[in-house]
């Protein structure tokens, strides 16, 4: 069947400019806002009429939220209810001048686990716990609920400004009606789509220049495979509509992975073993605990030398993946557990610790591996991502991260969100200035490029403690892992102990598709920068690596080819992240 739309051609919903590509709206605001606010006068559907009709009555209600969906268990309506009764965790609900309510919907009531626990003193039942989430689609931000609720009582609630938990499936549900329902979408695949040429996943997304982006909307994006090019239906699930649909490029491909037939009992075992409890690791001198979070990857936590804390913890917060440097859309999505979790990519295997070697084949350290994959993978819009720690012998260890493709589109930048705290509250931070450590005083972000000075060692910045402390050195294709450099945006926070921050697990915290420094990790550092001398720090490290399908010079990438008659996977890893160096004295 032949695409009657080129690659990245936007079609805006029913307008009267017509079929105005994005690329020639720019620098034309005044038609690109009559496209836009033209949205109020598009068609409904039934069922979207239904649910509008939920949420004025929900509105009308004395605590005015929409409540988690009719599939929750007894001890999740509960924990529920013991959240919404707490006034700390219920503050954003109403405008405080107008008095008027905000839309707020509980998105999630999930099992909480060992690392939502952070900070909060213990012992605690487990299965008892829950962690509630609510979106407010008026401020964009999330609130989040820590509930005991054997003991009816909230033990912990933060917030994340400009933050969208994962929807319900409910909502993503609807967002698919939506799409299969909308002209616009019949129109740009030739047919009328049903729900077996829908993909398996869903993507939160954003589309640059309109609400999705503008107004800070929550949005998703139903996608359908047709051929070597896949179709985005972005959907806006704050005003119930389709914003667009997108062409992107997927390319050739065999078929999926075989799925192996045990899949579902390999699951349970890492669930049991390694998502539920956390596992002791001692060797090499290194002493930690580790755990596969819900959405914020493998975290490792009090992690020690030779009798010396080194790290809080850290983890993978998020991956954000940007199919056009020019339009911005794409997804922000979590990588975790394969159970009662956010993760859109779940862990595939249980954690591996491997001898870490030298090029003379010698024993130099380990290292603690986790393999997150989508069911479909290496077929369009299916993923495979790595999570590495290096622990060596001498004291040095590293944080890193790899893609190895498919993803959706062969235009792809991908950023995964690495959140580093270490251990101590005497730290201070320094860059390297050409010929001399220059102090950060304030909170404060930086971006690594061509022009960044290293030290005579090669290292960006210094994490400097009464014990010494450590030397950070960025990627620059240096660490023989397929690299080719990290351009990161590298971000310091301080820690004080009285808000969350991310110390317990956090939501999807940036958008997909910025190209500046707004990824996430600023809300923590703005609008006010608070001192970070001799603090608790907190290291964010964001690499961004652009993937390449060209023959010759794959990186990010994967594909499936026809050798000696059967279907072989070839991989093309881009791996990310830092090196610590012990400060000697």
């Amino acid at each position: 069947m032949s695409i009657v739309f080129s690659v990245f051609a936007v079609v805006f919903l029913s307008c009267k400019d017509g079929k105005k590509s994005i690329s020639s709206l720019q620098g034309d605001k005044s038609v690109l806002e009559s496209i836009l606010s033209s949205a109020d006068s598009l068609i409904t559907f039934p069922f979207v009429e239904q649910r509008v009709k939920k949420i004025k009555e929900a509105l009308q209600l004395p605590k005015p939220v929409l409540l988690y969906p009719d599939s929750a268990s007894a001890k999740q309506r509960l924990a529920e209810m013991i959240a919404l009764n707490d006034s700390s965790f219920t503050q954003f609900l109403f405008d405080p001048f107008t008095k008027m309510p905000f839309r707020n919907e509980v998105f999630g009531i999930h099992q909480a686990r060992e690392s939502d626990m952070a900070g909060i003193p213990g012992p605690h039942n487990l299965a008892e716990c829950f962690r509630v989430e609510m979106y407010n689609y008026a401020l964009n931000n999330t609130s989040v609920a820590i509930v005991d609720a054997g003991a009816q009582k909230v033990l912990n609630r933060f917030y994340l400004s400009d933050t969208q938990p994962d929807p319900p499936y409910s909502l993503v549900d609807l967002a698919n009606e939506i799409a299969m329902a909308s002209p616009e979408v019949e129109k740009a695949l030739g047919f009328k789509p049903t729900k077996e040429k829908l993909l398996a996943q869903y993507y939160k997304t954003s589309l640059n220049r309109t609400r999705c982006e503008r107004s800070r909307h929550l949005c998703v994006a139903p996608t359908f495979l047709l051929g070597e090019k896949t179709l985005w239906a972005i959907v806006d699930l704050t005003d119930h509509r389709l914003v667009g649909v997108r062409w992107i490029t997927s390319g050739k491909t065999g078929p999926a992975a075989p799925i192996l037939t045990e899949r579902k009992l390999q699951d349970d075992k890492i669930s049991a073993c390694f998502c539920e409890q956390e596992t002791a690791l001692i060797k090499d001198g290194w002493d930690m605990k580790y755990m596969l979070t819900s959405s914020d990857g493998l975290r490792i936590s009090n992690v020690i030398f030779n009798g010396k804390p080194v790290l809080r913890n850290a983890k993978l917060v998020d991956w954000h993946v940007n199919y056009s440097g020019t339009d911005g859309f794409g997804y922000s999505d979590a990588v975790g557990c394969p159970f009662f979790s956010q993760a859109a990519v779940i862990a595939w295997d249980p954690p591996l610790i491997l001898d870490l070697k030298d090029d003379a084949n010698k024993t130099i350290g380990f290292v603690l591996e986790q393999s997150y994959r989508s069911e479909g993978w290496p077929t369009p819009c299916s993923y495979n991502y790595k999570q590495r720690y290096e622990f060596y012998k001498d004291g040095r260890f590293r944080v890193a991260g790899g893609s190895l493709g498919r993803g959706c589109s062969n235009t792809a930048t991908y950023r995964p969100v690495f959140r580093i705290a270490f251990a101590g509250d005497g730290n201070n931070f320094f860059e390297w200035g050409n010929t001399t450590w220059n102090q950060w005083m304030t909170e404060k972000w930086q971006l690594q490029n061509s022009s960044t000075p290293y030290s005579p060692e090669g290292f960006q910045y210094k994490i400097a403690s009464a014990a010494g402390g450590y030397y950070l050195e960025p990627g620059k294709g240096q660490f023989n892992d397929g690299g080719r450099g990290d351009f990161s945006y590298v971000y310091v926070s301080r820690h004080d102990g009285k808000r969350d921050e991310g110390e317990s697990d956090l939501v999807t915290i940036g958008p997909c598709c910025n190209t500046d420094y707004h990824q996430g990790p600023e809300k923590f550092i703005e609008p006010v920068a608070e001192s970070i001398q001799n603090s608790s720090l907190v290291v964010w490290y964001i690499a961004q690596l652009r993937n390449d399908d060209k023959a010759g010079s794959e990186y990010c990438w994967a594909e499936n080819k026809l050798e000696n008659g059967v279907w072989n996977t070839k991989v093309y890893p881009c791996f990310a992240g830092p090196m610590f160096i012990p400060v000697t004295k």
